[in-house]
Formats: C-alpha cells, structure tokens, sequence
C-alpha cells in the first residue's frame, strides 16, 4: 500500500540545497504527527526531524539537522516538506518521509521510526558530493 509519493532527491555539491517533498495518500496528513528519517549504508535508519500533528504542534530535532533542515507541511496539498541546507558529505542517505498519529514525537523519532502504524514514503536518495 502506497502512503505517500516521494521526491525531490538527487546529487548536490557540499553546502548545496535540496527539498524533499512527499504527498500522502488516503489519509489527511494534518492529523498525523510527520517526520523525516535518514539511513545512510551500513547504519541503522536515524531521525531527522519530528513533527506533531497541526493541532498538537511541536518539533523534536537531532543536532545535526539544527539550523540546516527544516520540516513543513502544507495541509491544502496533504504534503510535507524536508528543507535542506548547508548540506555536508555526511548527510548522504536515502531518506524516507513518515507519519504517525502519536503525541509522543521524541519517542517515534528516537526510535527511527520504529513503531506500529508509522505510514511510510518510499525512499529518495540524496547524494552529497563534489
């Protein structure tokens, strides 16, 4: 089952720019908490960011992504948004966009995203490279 449709990936230059975007499908996004999360080769799948749903509100972000990465979301596409900035060597992964109805943002995210129900895009890789 297709949750979302993912893009916006692709090779970037160090201290480039790059938007993922993911649109969800068969359920409305603003209810749901949403997150991003990153898994580069060899390593566990990592939070990025965390967002609560529109009403509950809040945003859990790893240091990493502080400053560089910003999530959004526009209700009216039904579609979330990975702004990336300032992007390093390191920050290459393939990232996937989620959803979870759950209050507990830093709990989903600490556990990249490991939990029953989470709703997931399929992938987009993002190399960073000169």
């Amino acid at each position: 089952q297709v949750h979302f449709v993912e893009s916006g990936g692709g090779l970037v230059q160090p201290g480039g720019s790059l938007r993922l975007s993911c649109t969800a499908s068969g359920f409305t996004l603003e209810y749901y908490a949403i997150g991003w999360f990153r898994q580069a080769p060899g390593k566990e799948r990592e939070g990025v960011s965390c967002v609560g749903s529109s009403s509950a509100g809040g945003v859990y972000s790893y240091d990493f992504a502080k400053g560089r990465f910003t999530v959004s979301r526009d209700n009216a596409k039904n579609t979330m948004y990975l702004q990336m900035n300032d992007l390093k060597p390191e920050d290459t992964a393939v990232y996937y966009c989620a959803a979870l109805s759950t209050r507990d943002i830093e709990l989903w995210c600490d556990g990249g995203g490991k939990a029953d129900f989470t709703r997931w895009g399929q992938g987009t890789q993002v190399t960073v490279s000169s």
